[in-house]
């Protein structure tokens, strides 16, 4: 087992910035990439970002592009998400998740993750 717990979440005007983490523990060896998603009242979670531990190869959602950094510890025990030029529209829940070996479901469905953080809120105020 893997457990994931997110931090650093919080209330920002539009425009601020923002630090996630995610501190895993447990069996971490078992898995091979860690990723972002989210979740707004209303919707359903959508993918964020991932990076692949093997590579560092990273994937970001076209709707945090160029603003959203996913970056770990050489450790791979925590994964972080900086967050730059916030918008009211990435207002959500956050949850850090992680992926094992198994039935492939690609980067950014939700089904393809097997652990999962409790989320963190981030609200950006206009």
């Amino acid at each position: 087992q893997v457990q994931l717990v997110e931090s650093g979440g919080g209330l920002v005007q539009a425009g601020g910035s923002l630090r996630l983490s995610c501190a895993a523990s447990g069996r971490t060896s078992s898995t091979y990439a860690m990723g972002w998603f989210r979740q707004a009242p209303g919707k359903e979670r959508e993918f964020v970002s991932r990076v692949r531990w093997s590579d560092d190869r990273v994937n970001y959602a076209d709707s945090v592009k160029g603003r959203f950094t996913i970056s770990r510890d050489n450790a791979k025990t925590t994964v972080y998400l900086q967050m730059e030029s916030l918008k009211p529209e990435d207002t959500a829940v956050y949850y850090c998740a992680a992926q094992r070996p198994g039935v492939w479901l690609g980067i950014s469905d939700p089904n393809g993750y097997d652990y999962w953080g409790q989320g963190t809120q981030v609200t950006v105020s206009s």
